[in-house]
């Protein structure tokens, strides 16, 4: 492998910061949001500056204490991945991987100062949390430090996409698709640095750590249907029994959103949410079967560039994105005269969180979200029906947005995500969506109900699909509840 690459496009790397001195100390990588090795424009970046300044590169993670109320789920999950990161990365780019536990604003600034460190490389996140972190962390390290952000996570740098935010995918998608051939480019590989690291690098005690977080955040168990780590990631894209891209991707635009056939979406979610797979790499992939399926290709590199990006953007651009304060003036507007309307039920948020409503294809999607850690990503169900029916059936939009984030966070394995605020905020607050005619309670929000569901797809079809994960769910942990009490037991 190659150990000189080329230097990462201007446009995706901003400085946050600039140094007072030379590039003479390490360079240090925080990876946050993007955590895999491969197809990662800031570890690129990160290794090229290490390589053109003769100094060494690390790679710095930090994990929180209390991740936006992160369980079992998701934590799990996120470690599982990074312990085979760590491997991979010190075996065959020689680059060592530190772990900080705390607050990323006093661990980052003192393993900076405690090596020496000259730049800082970070991934991107629209996030106003990971924002307020960055902007503590370049007021708290050197003023010889360098900082640059990279972002990793889209296609097209989020600002280089738009300056400003857009108002619907119809406003960003021309200019996505202007700058695609300029950005949707291979990747270039990259080999161990010239420099190698030599001061002492601390033991991780991956088992420990993992069951640590999973005997913590027991109250939403791990999921089994998806294994963490880039080569899983890469497997569901690209695998010859089940890969997405080689087996699936036929029956994606017809079957994508009938609930009944899960097998026909990308199952990448998870992935792209947490890093291990790069959106380029999937967009990439997917171009060279547009050929043989033009329309389920199109309709994937819609979702997967124009929509994700459409998402950053939106949590970017507008700081409230998960609030009422975040919608456009029409929508809050009808909203609040409409928050006083009658509704037919009011329901607590522990009757919602365990499903206990009068409509039975509300309870399945929460159940489905709640057991297997994803809702079906269908435009009529999803974070869409299930939303609006909480705005129906709560005391205001306030509390019924706050509710539908609370849920999503909790239960999916891709909460806390720019997807899932913007698709709640869809849902209930009318963003990148128009007026509609007017009714009680919903105002000019677009309205769903369980009888438009049931002429759009096999409503008690679902309903016994999610009955049965749930049963086996149950049965699962039943099974591993008894093998830990045998085992205890036996001594």
């Amino acid at each position: 492998m190659a150990t000189s690459i080329p230097v990462v496009q201007s446009g995706r790397i901003r400085v946050l910061k600039q140094g007072s001195g030379p590039l003479v100390g390490p360079v240090v990588y925080w990876m946050f949001r993007d955590q895999r090795i491969r197809d990662n424009w800031a570890l690129i970046h990160a290794v090229d500056q290490a390589n053109k300044a003769n100094v060494p590169v690390a790679i710095a993670f930090n994990l929180f204490d209390q991740l936006l109320g992160a369980k079992a789920r998701q934590l799990g999950f996120m470690l599982r991945g990074l312990e085979k990161l760590h491997r991979d990365v010190e075996n065959t780019l020689q680059i060592p991987f530190f772990l900080f536990q705390g607050e990323a604003v006093d661990t980052i600034p003192n393993f900076l100062k405690e090596c020496g460190a000259s730049l800082l490389v970070t991934d991107f996140s629209p996030l106003r949390d990971v924002r307020s972190w960055k902007e503590k962390i370049c007021d708290r390290v050197s003023e010889s430090v360098t900082v640059h952000e990279v972002d990793t996570h889209n296609i097209i740098p989020l600002w280089v996409a738009s300056d400003k935010l857009e108002y619907s995918a119809r406003t960003i998608r021309g200019k996505i698709n202007k700058l695609l051939p300029e950005y949707l480019i291979e990747l270039p590989e990259i080999g161990p640095p010239k420099i190698k690291w030599s001061s002492a690098k601390p033991p991780i005690d991956w088992p420990k750590l993992i069951a640590d977080v999973v005997r913590k955040g027991a109250e939403v168990p791990e999921i089994e249907w998806c294994e963490p780590g880039e080569d899983a990631a890469l497997e569901v894209l690209m695998g010859g029994k089940k890969g997405f891209l080689t087996t699936r991707l036929k029956n994606y635009s017809t079957d994508r959103n009938n609930p009944l056939k899960p097998q026909a979406l990308s199952g990448l979610s998870p992935y792209l949410h947490f890093g291990q797979i790069s959106a380029q790499t999937c967009a990439l992939e997917a171009r060279k079967a547009r050929k043989n399926y033009t329309q389920a290709v199109d309709t994937f590199l819609e979702e997967m560039i124009v929509r994700r990006e459409l998402a950053d953007n939106f949590c970017y651009y507008q700081p409230q994105y998960d609030s009422l304060l975040g919608a456009w003036e029409w929508a809050r507007k009808t909203l609040m005269e409409h928050a006083s309307d009658k509704r037919e039920h009011i329901y607590t948020r522990e009757q919602l969180e365990k499903a206990q409503t009068a409509d039975p294809l509300w309870n399945a999607s929460q159940l489905e979200m709640v057991h297997y850690g994803k809702m079906h990503d269908c435009i009529f169900l999803c974070r869409m029906y299930w939303a609006k029916k909480i705005l129906e059936w709560t005391s205001g939009p306030e509390e019924a947005l706050a509710i539908t984030i609370y849920l999503n966070d909790k239960y999916h394995i891709d909460g806390r995500d720019p997807s899932g605020y913007v698709g709640c905020m869809w849902s209930i607050c009318g963003v990148h969506d128009q007026g509609w005619r007017e009714r009680p309670v919903f105002g000019k929000i677009r309205y769903m109900n369980y009888a438009g569901c049931k002429r759009k797809f096999n409503v008690d079809g679902y309903i016994s699909y999610v009955k049965r994960l749930v049963g086996e769910s149950k049965k699962r942990k039943a099974e591993v509840f008894f093998d830990k009490k045998a085992k205890e037991l036996r001594g």
